[in-house]
């Protein structure tokens, strides 16, 4: 973990305006095109909630800007972010959180990610590791496809945490497309690097196997 200064005086101008606001978030859903992920992962015989999940967090990690927290007034950037996403469990009908250490690795990652899962089923969380911001929040909605949607989230004071929201993949034009919410601090991030993270992430799904 870093600190970040901000030497450009106009993009400290930028932080300091969003910042203050109470509601600085943005939010941008888009199309994502998934066939040859979901034969990928169809052919592993691995679950596609989790594997989505992976796909979005290497993406994420490799845009530094979706790395940075606001703490104290103060920009950090952690080595690496972790995914904290949503699981449908069999002891309520509510979800819980599940929380897996980031891995390079995607095997690796299912592995950890499949022992997290199966403790949540029966001991739901919604606990988070107090003062920990290294998250990516995440959640599914499998049972349609959406165009939009609001996340919620705290706005006194306003996390710095992004936010995802994957939906039901549908056939359009011989093509399989999946819609994804992304929801970020505009003082932190902004729509080129929504951008770099959309091509990283487009560009894991179009060739998985590498």
């Amino acid at each position: 973990m870093k600190s970040i200064t901000f030497s450009n005086p106009h993009r400290q101008k930028h932080f300091d305006f969003f910042n203050q606001m109470s509601h600085p978030h943005f939010n941008i859903t888009v199309e994502l095109e998934v066939q040859k992920f979901v034969s990928f992962v169809k052919d592993l015989k691995i679950k596609f909630t989790p594997a989505m999940v992976f796909a979005i967090a290497k993406a994420a990690n490799a845009v530094k800007e979706f790395k940075w927290r606001i703490r104290d007034g103060q920009v950090i950037e952690h080595d690496y972010i972790h995914p904290s996403y949503a699981l449908h469990t069999e002891a309520s009908s509510v979800f819980s959180f599940c929380t897996v250490a980031y891995q390079a690795k995607l095997t690796d990652f299912i592995h950890d990610a499949l022992q997290v899962e199966a403790k949540m089923q029966q001991n739901p969380s919604f606990e988070d590791e107090p003062d920990r911001d290294d998250y990516l929040f995440m959640s599914s909605i499998p049972w349609f496809h959406f165009t939009a949607i609001q996340h919620a989230m705290q706005y006194h004071p306003c996390d710095s945490v992004p936010r995802f929201t994957f939906g039901k993949y549908l056939e359009r034009n011989n093509k399989l497309m999946m819609p994804l919410s992304i929801q970020v601090h505009h003082a932190l991030v902004n729509g080129k690097e929504v951008a770099t993270f959309l091509e990283v992430l487009q560009e894991y799904l179009n060739k998985p196997e590498s």
